[in-house]
């Protein structure tokens, strides 16, 4: 079993963005899902859901094994309200939106609980 408690934590809810795009680039799959609570969901491939850290995990061990590159995205102003975040980025393409619900932890640091990777706007 992974000892995701060995990862640098996120003291902030902007942190995670950061160590994703490093942990992803390093083809580390298992820094990628310690970003994520136990029982997180992400709505990824697109049009289903990924639910839990070792499903994350195992998600992201096969898209890092192409050796994807991803490069940092300027995010939009974090929402907090009493230990949950919003946080968010408009893709670097200009399509869609990421977002991501984040919890402050009991010992301060933050994880993602809800994950939705990539969306666009409904179409007519």
């Amino acid at each position: 079993m992974t000892d995701y408690q060995a990862y640098e934590k996120a003291m902030r809810p902007e942190d995670l963005t950061r160590f994703f795009v490093e942990r992803s680039n390093a083809g580390d799959a298992a820094g990628v899902a310690a970003l994520y609570e136990e029982d997180a969901v992400m709505a990824y491939p697109p049009g289903s859901l990924t639910v839990g850290r070792e499903a994350i995990r195992e998600l992201w061990a096969a898209v890092l094994a192409h050796r994807p590159t991803f490069e940092p995205e300027p995010p939009l102003p974090t929402l907090v309200s009493d230990g949950i975040a919003l946080t968010s980025t408009p893709p670097a393409d200009g399509t869609g939106a990421r977002a991501q619900v984040v919890r402050r932890q009991p010992d301060g640091s933050w994880l993602r609980l809800l994950d939705q990777p990539e969306f666009a706007a409904p179409t007519a």
